[in-house]
């Protein structure tokens, strides 16, 4: 069975420890050797722990891109990437959002550290 988390900074496919005699949440035969993070919102997130064998048919369907309409622009895109909105903070909602979104997101962010950095200098990180 699937474990839940309170508000999580993480994104789904990360990994953590599994605790020792946990069972295959997949095939539920075999130890768990992996315990992956899935679905994820900002009340949380679910962690599978699987064996060797399911984990790799997992991470192959992890491999594949998304598709569907972008939260942000509402465009469809054929390759979705996870994320979060800095302006939301660490623990916020998780989106999935276009190339083109999430170019837009990064240089924002560029733009807003290299201000930070042109008032305050790097001695005062």
């Amino acid at each position: 069975m699937a474990h839940v988390t309170g508000a999580i900074s993480t994104l789904p496919g990360s990994a953590r420890a599994v605790p020792e005699g946990q069972m295959c949440d997949d095939c539920g035969n075999k130890t768990a050797t992996h315990r992956i993070q899935g679905e994820t919102d900002s009340f949380g997130a679910e962690w599978h722990d699987l064996c060797d064998e399911c984990n790799e048919v997992d991470r192959e369907r992890r491999r594949q891109p998304i598709a569907g309409d972008c939260d942000w622009c509402k465009r469809h895109s054929d390759s979705l990437i996870t994320t979060r909105d800095s302006d939301e903070g660490a623990h916020g909602p998780i989106y999935e959002v276009c190339q083109k979104c999430y170019d837009r997101q990064m240089k924002a962010l560029e733009a807003e550290l290299a201000r930070y950095e042109e008032q305050h200098g790097y001695e005062d990180w």
